[in-house]
């Protein structure tokens, strides 16, 4: 399976590459919590339920991990940390916690270095790009043109 694009023209007057056309990832459908258990159960001696029960303590974890200031590193995944946005003060003594505007959680992938000495993600790794059919993802006209093709 590939990963799908659509091109878009950039467009500002202003910029050097106005007019230019390039790729823009899509997402075709979404997989959650309890999909990833059905799949997971699929591919491993554990029921549903109880790969429902890990991934549901996972969040809440990391969540109160995050909160007492620690980075949450996943095995194959990545690390989770806090960030902030902040307004600036005149001085170390003049900063307080009102000068903090926002918090988030930053994601950074799970890297390695491969054969060739790049930098890869170990999610995308040997990831694949097509361009997304003319139709419709949701619709049986895809699946209809994929089988037509594959025969």
């Amino acid at each position: 399976m590939a990963n799908f694009y659509r091109t878009y023209q950039f467009k500002s007057s202003n910029a050097k590459f106005d007019g230019k056309y390039y790729g823009r990832s899509v997402i075709t459908s979404t997989v959650d919590t309890n999909k990833l258990s059905e799949i997971i159960e699929r591919n491993v001696s554990v029921k549903r339920s109880d790969v429902l029960a890990v991934i549901s303590e996972l969040a809440e974890v990391i969540k109160t991990e995050l909160q007492n200031s620690k980075r949450v590193v996943i095995d194959r995944l990545g690390s989770f940390k806090v960030g902030m946005k902040s307004s600036p003060a005149e001085s170390q003594e003049q900063f307080t916690a009102k000068n903090i505007k926002s918090i988030h959680v930053l994601f950074q992938p799970e890297t390695h270095i491969d054969r060739y000495g790049h930098r890869v993600k170990y999610m995308l790794d040997g990831a694949k790009v097509q361009a997304l059919p003319k139709y419709d993802v949701a619709s049986d006209a895809v699946a209809d043109n994929d089988a037509a093709a594959n025969a």
